[in-house]
């Protein structure tokens, strides 16, 4: 079957009112931001609740891939879709059976299945009703497929059959990521790294319809060029489903080094946390952000328990901290890495600079006015360290 149109799916844009035509222009926009990357021609449009994709000349499975990772869709339906005539007139009831019975043909070989006849009679103007009309194209397809029956409540294949601007006629939703278009909730800092959680982290927050930035700490010559690459690899990934990421590389060795050469060191990662918060913090209001967002979960490392959380937390005083992951078990996180193929780049054996700086016994219960008494220490050249480190901040677009 050579479908040559998508009806596009969206579910809480539904639900925004006034306000609904700015998260479907958002829907727009994204759909053909991924299209032109593909293959093919495609004219989009949106009517009356639907987002149509018609499109000549594509490869069906790249297109597809592609729309999946447009955040706002919830459901993708190839279709046939007929326009009015000339004298804006859809096709009468033997018309649209012609239509869907070729549909049939052209999408199911194996017609020795059961099947049900849905229509929804938008256009009032029809002269059936959508009851009259279901059972009027159930009897044509019988007559046609003599082979096929009629199951009404659990029918193998749905057959679609809506008269609205135009005659849309599918049977199948291939699911899309739901959430909300990239654009329409203000932008983020993601403190990424090169594990699995942050991101994870990344995607579910632009998930919600938020635009991301990222700072990775970096800490040559301790942590590798591989690491690095690593984590830009990861940045990739992200930008697949928010179009662009930009990428702040900090170089964090001097910091570190002096940090672990001054304090305690079974408070290195707190303090180490604490200053990267900083330093994401600067950067996020340089750059117009509302918020940090970190792939922290309640437990899973000593840096991670809600006494440290507190800690690192309270020195970004302007605005929240956003942890997408925060009640997620750990098989939760890696099932959601899995799907968006971020997993094995995550697992790759390239340490970054917190793991490479880790202490052995690190506190899990720190207290803040001693963290802040700790700090004090710092007080001869961490100020300028800081600067340093943001002065020389590598870009990198992705």
């Amino acid at each position: 079957m050579q479908y040559h149109a998508f009806i596009i799916k969206y579910a809480e844009i539904g639900l925004k009112g006034k306000n609904r035509y700015l998260f479907e222009d958002a829907l727009v926009k994204q759909l053909k931001r991924v299209l032109a990357k593909c293959d093919g021609d495609f004219f989009i449009s949106k009517v009356a609740g639907r987002v149509y994709i018609e499109a000549e000349d594509f490869d069906f499975d790249e297109t597809v891939e592609a729309i999946q990772t447009v955040f706002g869709v919830t459901g993708i339906c190839p279709a046939v879709t007929i326009k009015r005539d000339n004298e804006n007139h859809l096709p009468d009831l033997d018309g649209t059976a012609r239509a869907v019975i070729d549909f049939i043909a052209g999408v199911y070989p194996d017609k020795n299945k059961t099947f049900k006849v849905k229509c929804r009679r938008v256009d009032k103007s029809y002269p059936l009703d959508s009851m009259e009309m279901a059972a009027a194209l159930g009897g044509k397809i019988l007559d046609a497929y003599p082979e096929m029956k009629v199951d009404v409540h659990d029918p193998e294949i749905l057959i679609n059959v809506e008269i609205r601007e135009k005659l849309n006629i599918f049977s199948e939703v291939i699911p899309g990521p739901g959430g909300m278009p990239i654009g329409t909730a203000g932008k983020a800092m993601l403190l990424l790294s090169g594990g699995i959680d942050s991101p994870v982290a990344g995607y579910m927050i632009a998930k919600r319809g938020v635009d991301i930035e990222a700072v990775y700490f970096n800490a040559p010559p301790y942590t590798s060029e591989k690491a690095k690459q690593k984590v830009v690899d990861l940045a990739k990934v992200i930008s697949k489903y928010t179009g662009s990421v930009k990428l702040h590389v900090i170089n964090f060795t001097d910091i570190q080094m002096y940090i672990y050469e001054t304090c305690p060191h079974d408070e290195l990662t707190i303090i180490m946390r604490r200053y990267m918060m900083r330093i994401a913090d600067i950067l996020a209001n340089k750059s117009g952000c509302m918020g940090l967002v970190t792939g922290e979960s309640i437990g899973q490392v000593a840096s991670q328990t809600m006494p440290s959380l507190m800690c690192t937390g309270e020195v970004v005083q302007d605005m929240p901290v956003y942890r997408p992951l925060i009640a997620f078990d750990k098989q939760d996180i890696v099932d959601i890495s899995l799907k968006i193929d971020a997993y094995e780049t995550s697992i790759l054996p390239y340490e970054d600079c917190c793991t490479i700086f880790v202490a052995k016994h690190p506190v899990t219960k720190p207290r803040a006015d001693v963290i802040r008494r700790h700090e004090e220490l710092l007080a001869e050249k961490i100020d300028e360290l800081v600067q340093t480190a943001i002065d020389t901040d590598e870009i990198i677009e992705l």
